[in-house]
């Protein structure tokens, strides 16, 4: 051999050398290789799933409050109403609805869940406890404009009907009877649900909608001839409360 070919032969093994002893220092440390096995990308951590979007919310309106003389009465949804206890009327939502409630003027927030049926007032979209009211400051003024944001529903809760249209409520239940016949005569389906208090309130019932656009179109049939309609959830309670 030549004595360039020595001088190749000998780098060429240093090399080789070089290479296994690189790889005895990376098996003799094996911490190193098992941190640097489990980094991953930041990516692919798991995370907690957030919940589904409310299937409707940002429905604005003006919110009042009520206490006396139904504080301690029944509810639609059949419980004692509690004015001291965070709870609210409302025209559609399922009862146990969770909502948050935000004071568009201070921006105030409380959660409530929907036991009662009202306010049965143009323009007003909840109604709050009093406990409810103290939290966002509407207690003095009474009134105030909201946004409702559904936090939750409950298990049984769903944006299917049926929903009818209320265009009245009396004192006398003839009257009630009587204008019930005549609605039922001309729209095929009309009922009069009793609202227990003093005094008590029969409130008249068009219609059994599916849904509630289809509840809405009928009240906009319905409002050529009648002062006040309010699209309502029919429940199995058969109950509710009109102010």
């Amino acid at each position: 051999m030549t004595r360039l070919g020595r001088i190749r032969a000998t780098r060429t093994a240093s090399l080789a050398l070089g290479a296994v002893i690189a790889v005895l220092a990376a098996l003799s440390l094996p911490g190193c290789a098992k941190r640097h096995a489990a980094r991953i990308p930041a990516t692919s951590v798991p995370v907690a799933h957030a919940p589904s979007a409310p299937p409707k919310s940002g429905e604005t309106g003006l919110a009042s409050w009520y206490g006396h003389p139904y504080d301690g009465r029944q509810a639609a949804n059949g419980e004692i109403y509690d004015m001291e206890t965070l709870v609210a009327a409302h025209r559609t939502l399922p009862f146990g609805t969770w909502v948050r409630v935000t004071n568009l003027t201070n921006g105030k927030t409380v959660d409530v869940r929907i036991i009662d049926r009202g306010p049965f007032v143009e323009g007003r979209i909840i109604d709050l406890s009093h406990a409810a009211a103290e939290k966002v400051d509407l207690v003095g003024p009474g009134v105030g404009r909201v946004r409702l944001d559904i936090l939750s529903l409950p298990p049984s809760g769903t944006a299917a009907g049926p929903f009818a249209v209320q265009i009245g409520a009396f004192a006398d239940r003839a009257r009630a009877e009587q204008l019930r016949a005549s609605m039922e005569q001309r729209y095929g389906a009309a009922q009069i649900v009793l609202r227990h208090g003093s005094p008590e309130l029969w409130r008249v019932l068009v219609g059994r909608e599916a849904s509630e656009d289809g509840a809405r179109e009928l009240e906009h049939r319905l409002s050529a001839e009648m002062d006040r309609c309010f699209v309502v959830r029919l429940d199995d309670s058969n109950t509710g409360a009109v102010r």
